[in-house]
């Protein structure tokens, strides 16, 4: 009793100093949470004076598109959770040292000992740092997100999560793939910006190329100008005429450019109503040319062709 009595200043100062240090801890890191929460808030909504939204809103849409909106509002969510996550870190490490060090506790050798065994982890963790790493630039420079079909190199497929340390895609075939994002060494994605449809159509040499060039140009840029796809088409389908000429076919090309992640459904389209288009003018396949030939007198296909059959053997 007679030491307790004689510290009970002491005490009490060192009471109410780390009641006070808990107290400022919590408050700091509420200000900090508020603070990222609104920045990444703002970002993620575009937020502007109330009399300019609705404008605001609709330019996003028909810039970015609704998938380009959802994106930046992942981004956001996603960096500003990390970026609470370091707050708390550091705002709770900064307490426990002070609280440490109003307890009479030497921190220095407690920090000594944390900065050697920060340094042997970060050595034996450099390849799931780097993961990490890797992945907070991919989200800061938006490299890709959510819908997105992209090709990382080892794997391709459209991205249904991204994580700081692992992306993952589901390819074609319906395989999940999970990627580490430190072996992401390239990107290639097929869904920012926009895109460039490629339509090539093999002809047979009996066909009119001029003519079917015409009709191709004409029934993509009707396609083009449909309900469908009016809001999606950036640049009109174009003719560039024959492009090769082989053996077997004579290719004629149209290109469109959409915006990016519309040119798969474009492209169908716009190939199944070419199909219809050339079925209705005669516009003959390379295809015709083999039931040609096969079908000439002396090619041995023919039911009533006249060549000489090899007799019989008994």
């Amino acid at each position: 009793m007679g030491w307790l009595a004689a510290n009970i200043d002491t005490i009490g100062r060192r009471v109410l100093a780390i009641v006070v240090i808990v107290i400022a801890a919590v408050v700091v890191r509420y200000l900090a949470h508020r603070a990222i929460t609104k920045v990444t808030t703002v970002t993620a909504t575009g937020k502007v004076p109330k009399l300019l939204r609705p404008i605001k809103e609709r330019a996003d849409v028909i810039i970015l598109g609704p998938r380009g909106v959802a994106r930046r509002t992942q981004r956001a969510e996603s960096i500003g959770g990390l970026l609470k996550s370091i707050a708390s870190f550091v705002i709770v490490t900064i307490a426990i040292i002070l609280i440490l060090a109003e307890l009479g506790i030497n921190v220095g050798p407690i920090l000594a000992s944390a900065g050697i065994a920060g340094v042997a982890i970060g050595f034996g963790a450099q390849n799931l740092v780097k993961d990490f790493l890797s992945g907070i630039f991919m989200l800061l420079e938006d490299q890709y997100g959510v819908g997105d079909v992209v090709d990382l190199g080892p794997a391709s497929g459209t991205v249904i999560d991204v994580g700081l340390r692992i992306t993952t895609l589901r390819s074609v075939d319906g395989t999940i793939w999970y990627v580490r994002n430190g072996e992401v060494l390239r990107v290639g994605n097929s869904s920012q910006g926009e895109s460039v449809v490629i339509i090539d159509l093999p002809l047979s040499y009996r066909a009119d190329a001029n003519k079917a060039a015409e009709i191709a140009l004409a029934t993509a840029t009707e396609v083009a100008k449909s309900d469908e796809f009016a809001d999606v088409v950036i640049k009109m389908p174009e003719s560039q005429g024959v492009l090769t000429m082989t053996s077997d076919a004579v290719t004629i090309r149209l290109v469109a450019t959409v915006r990016a992640g519309e040119q798969w459904a474009f492209g169908r389209a716009v190939r199944g109503a070419i199909k219809q288009a050339f079925d209705l003018a005669g516009i003959q396949s390379p295809a015709s040319d083999l039931r040609y030939l096969a079908g000439r007198p002396g090619s041995g296909t023919d039911p009533g062709s006249t060549a000489q059959q090899p007799p019989e053997t008994r």
